[in-house]
């Protein structure tokens, strides 16, 4: 995959779809599979252009953590068999442009024969640039625009927004079921504390990710490393039992005796198995990993 490209190939026209893609949930993939099949169908060259952080988070100054982060957005897309990905730098001046002036200085340069939108998309300053706006533009300036409907589950569209409300509820079902897959990160292991490990239970502890994680708990996960999947036990949270001050991130990974410091893991939440609780002591504790080791297993046996 080319990113941020400023041309193509010479002679070549773009098809081209816009986006967040916060995620790259089953509606976003719906999208961007469309987009590729426009693109055969007229012989382009397929290009997603998205934006970083995310413009909701530019808009309302607050901290808004990604539903994935930008290398595993790249790695997401590029598996749907995007060949040009746009990233573009979201600030004030950005969010100033019309459509007219977005597409003048973003998208023509690209040479777009084709924009296919979502049902939801709006472009410009006061998003002012929705499908009727764009359709107009497109036909007098030679492009051709086609709007996406959603992708349902249940009675509501699968967005971000309902994503991410499932995600910071502790829903992991929902979440994959939205996703496609189990919501996740990947991390580096390091050094903790030590206590798993005199509890019976050792742990690879990740530091907490720059991105959205589900709230403080313990969950089934699916942990990755090296192309082999386990199933794990993972508790997010400030232990309690043990006076914990920071928020941590550690698992423990079921039938895995292999050595993981210093080594990336990928982790997939697959459903909550209880809050986190403080215990009279590391007895009661183990007792409770080992009731929450059984459910484990039952959820990663049904994945």
């Amino acid at each position: 995959m080319v990113t941020t490209p400023s041309t193509l190939s010479a002679g070549r026209k773009a098809g081209v779809t816009i986006g967040n893609f916060d995620g790259v949930h089953l509606g976003h993939q719906k999208l961007v599979k469309r987009t590729l099949e426009v693109c055969r169908q007229h012989d382009l060259d397929c290009v997603v252009v998205t934006f970083w952080p995310h413009p909701r988070a530019v808009f309302s100054g607050q901290h808004m953590p990604p539903l994935a982060d930008q290398e595993t957005r790249r790695q997401l897309l590029g598996q749907l068999g995007v060949n040009y990905l746009l990233e573009l730098a979201f600030d004030m001046e950005l969010a100033k442009l019309s459509p007219t002036e977005f597409l003048q200085k973003y998208l023509y340069p690209l040479n777009v024969g084709e924009l296919v939108i979502g049902y939801d998309f709006r472009l410009g300053k006061g998003r002012a640039g929705d499908f009727e706006v764009l359709k107009q533009i497109g036909l007098e300036d030679g492009f051709g625009v086609e709007q996406v409907g959603p992708l349902m589950l249940g009675d509501a569209p699968i967005s971000s927004t309902r994503l991410r409300k499932a995600i910071e509820e502790g829903d992991m079902a929902l979440a994959r079921e939205m996703l496609g897959r189990p919501h996740g990160f990947s991390g580096l292991v390091v050094h903790g504390e030590g206590r798993g490990s005199g509890l019976g239970f050792p742990t690879a502890n990740v530091r907490v990710p720059a991105v959205l994680t589900p709230p403080d708990g313990v969950y089934a996960t699916c942990v990755t490393h090296r192309g082999q999947t386990f199933p794990a036990v993972t508790n997010i949270g400030f232990k309690p039992t043990f006076g914990g001050r920071e928020r941590t991130i550690e698992s423990f990974i079921l039938d895995c005796d292999r050595n993981l410091y210093d080594e990336t893991i990928h982790m997939g939440f697959l459903g909550r198995l209880r809050g986190e609780k403080r215990f009279a002591g590391p007895a009661e504790l183990a007792e409770q990993i080992a009731q929450d080791v059984k459910g484990a297993h039952a959820y990663f046996d049904g994945i």
